[in-house]
């Protein structure tokens, strides 16, 4: 077991092409990690670095304690679970389990032990004597994670593992890995784009844009206190709501959020944060799940209401995502099956004001 720790970690592909932007990160010892992210943005080649198969531009990388930039990756004490499962063909999966553990040269007992070890962990026993082209995909993605649990390594690092499954067996294998890491308690680093095995995987998520770490926390934190905007864009699903705003007051000294065809009352508790952008134009964000439907659905009393034309109606089974439109922004709702909703009629919403988020327009960093 061992933790993480980067240090001004970078990577230049070519001069100027900067790929990972000094990063500075630390994953506790038995932490399960998650780096999302969108396509490009440098995930994949920080799990690279740590593993020792991509060469770091500058910055240091500690496994355990000890650094590790110019340890070759077989000495790093890891193991990578790909994207592709690269099992060999023409051995059974026991061999493929075993074959890692063969190049060390460790006794044959010690191997048949961890084999029949790890195979029981993943309810693959009934597998063993098979080939690769006999099992499902998820069947193969259970062997690559065999592969990787004999090794016993102090860091596991999963680049994508689940993307070539289907969206139920995902579902099943998010299952599997959180039962799989609890049992074995190895830190593990996991990258993916996907939002949602993130949130439901990752006791820390470090969320990366651009090749910078734009926020780390629990997944509640990124959900509830996302740092900027693009955070509160990439987690949570659908994404958020984002529409310009001027902050004003009236004669009262109550704050409201302004634009043509919307004015929404800013509750007292949000007031002193908001009064140096008092007549500046903000960015407003609001969660489709903190909109609600006032004709099916009881809602807090925080609330300030808004009149829509429904666009588009996805059913989605217990809920429905109501598609409508203020002032040429796109929005969505998220709401009760049961919504007498219709598409090209007029319906009244109710917006959640404690569960608002702002945004500097200018930095987008959350202001509240």
């Amino acid at each position: 077991m061992a933790e993480v720790i980067l240090n001004k970690l970078r990577k230049e592909f070519k001069k100027g092409q900067v790929i990972v932007k000094d990063i500075d990160l630390k994953i506790e010892d038995k932490e399960f990690m998650v780096f999302v992210g969108p396509s490009g943005c440098g995930k994949t080649t920080t799990l690279r670095m740590i593993a020792g198969l991509e060469e770091v531009t500058s910055g240091d990388i500690y496994i355990g304690g000890k650094r590790v930039n110019e340890v070759s990756p077989k000495d790093r004490d890891i193991a990578m679970v790909f994207q592709n499962y690269a099992l060999y063909p023409h051995m059974s999966v026991y061999e493929n389990m075993a074959f890692g553990l063969k190049l060390r040269k460790l006794p044959k007992e010690e191997i048949d032990r961890r084999v029949k070890e790890a195979a029981r962990l993943l309810d693959i026993e009934h597998l063993l004597d098979r080939k690769p082209r006999e099992l499902s995909g998820g069947q193969r993605q259970r062997v690559a994670m065999g592969r990787a649990i004999v090794r016993e390594p102090q860091l596991f690092l999963m680049d994508e593992p689940l993307s070539n499954l289907d969206a139920k067996l995902r579902v099943q294998m998010r299952a599997e890995l959180q039962k799989l890491h609890h049992r074995l308690g190895v830190t593990t680093i996991y990258v993916t784009h996907d939002q949602t095995e993130a949130m439901t995987l990752g006791q820390k998520i470090a969320v990366m844009n651009a090749g910078v770490v734009q926020q780390v926390g629990t997944p509640l934190e990124l959900y509830e206190k996302p740092a900027n905007k693009f955070v509160a864009s990439f987690i949570g699903s659908p994404s958020m709501n984002f529409i310009e705003v001027t902050v004003i007051t009236d004669e009262k000294g109550d704050f409201f959020l302004f634009n043509e065809g919307l004015k929404l009352k800013v509750p007292q508790k949000f007031v002193e944060k908001l009064s140096p952008y008092l007549n500046k134009v903000v960015i407003l964000g609001i969660r489709p799940e903190d909109i609600y439907d006032t004709t099916s659905s009881s809602y807090p009393q925080s609330v300030e209401l808004q009149k829509a034309i429904i666009e588009v109606m996805e059913p989605m089974g217990a809920e429905v995502y109501l598609y409508f439109n203020i002032i040429g922004n796109s929005m969505i709702a998220r709401v009760d099956a049961h919504t007498q909703a219709k598409i090209g009629a007029e319906l009244t919403l109710a917006f959640d004001m404690e569960k608002i988020h702002i945004f500097n327009k200018e930095t987008e960093k959350a202001i509240l």
